[in-house]
């Protein structure tokens, strides 16, 4: 045996050193998980209240918060790095029941909506994701091809400038007329509410548009998809209309 003391366990005086239990950084833990299960079947207002409070908000808080510093979503606009966080905190909140458990860890599930949610807010960011990641080289689908013809032919400038707020407010209007399913009516309604983000319309040569479509409406790609291709047609038609005579015709 060593006669050597070992001085990361001993003091100068030869006694046992006492270390300071280190704390945890995880702040989504497995208590984090099962009170987002916890949340989802509980029917009372009040306790879900409570147990957003007590048991959630601050790993909601940690989560958006190690997103912003690691990834460098400092480039807003119109809001401050504070209101930005929570705003998407928010946004995960309104989206725990959409949350299967089962399926996979929570963590990573609103990990992924809360790094989508920065991407589309930010767009300086999105910008350089894009240099990283080319996602609209090559149409190799039905769905590519789609957002290809409504970001080149749909969106240029001196379309929207005149003719586009005709179109949302027409669809609108005769949303329940054009749109008959009521899962089409929301994928629609989403669609339209993105069509007014005129400062963000870069973001629709992506395929983050429809990743964006489906947190906000839970659809999948095939009904995203069929709705977009009905609003394409509509908008060939109404856009015929209005610059051959001014307007459109009423439904």
């Amino acid at each position: 045996m060593s006669d050597t003391l070992d001085t990361n366990i001993y003091t100068k005086k030869g006694t046992l050193r006492k270390r300071k239990p280190k704390k945890s950084r995880n702040y989504f833990t497995q208590e984090t998980e099962d009170a987002i299960v916890e949340f989802i079947n509980c029917k009372d207002i009040k306790k879900r209240d409570r147990i957003y409070k007590d048991k959630i908000h601050y790993a909601f808080f940690k989560l958006t918060e190690n997103l912003i510093h690691t990834y460098k979503y400092y480039y807003t606009d119109n809001h401050s790095v504070e209101e930005l966080q929570h705003n998407a905190i928010i946004f995960l909140l309104e989206r725990l029941d959409k949350f299967k458990p089962g399926k996979g860890k929570a963590y990573s599930y609103f990990g992924t909506i809360a790094k989508r949610y920065f991407i589309f807010n930010n767009q300086n960011n999105y910008k350089k994701l894009q240099t990283h990641q080319d996602i609209t080289e090559t149409v190799t689908n039905d769905e590519e091809i789609i957002q290809k013809e409504l970001t080149v032919s749909a969106f240029e400038e001196n379309i929207l400038s005149n003719f586009f707020d005709v179109y949302i407010k027409y669809n609108e209007e005769y949303l329940e007329k054009i749109y008959v399913k009521h899962k089409e009516q929301q994928v629609a309604s989403a669609v339209l509410q993105l069509f007014k983000t005129r400062e963000n319309l870069d973001i629709f040569n992506k395929k983050a548009f429809y990743i964006f479509i489906r947190e906000m409406v839970d659809a999948d790609t095939t009904l995203i998809t069929k709705v977009i291709k009905k609003m394409k047609l509509l908008y060939v038609k109404l856009y015929n209309e209005y610059s051959r005579d001014g307007v459109v015709q009423k439904l």
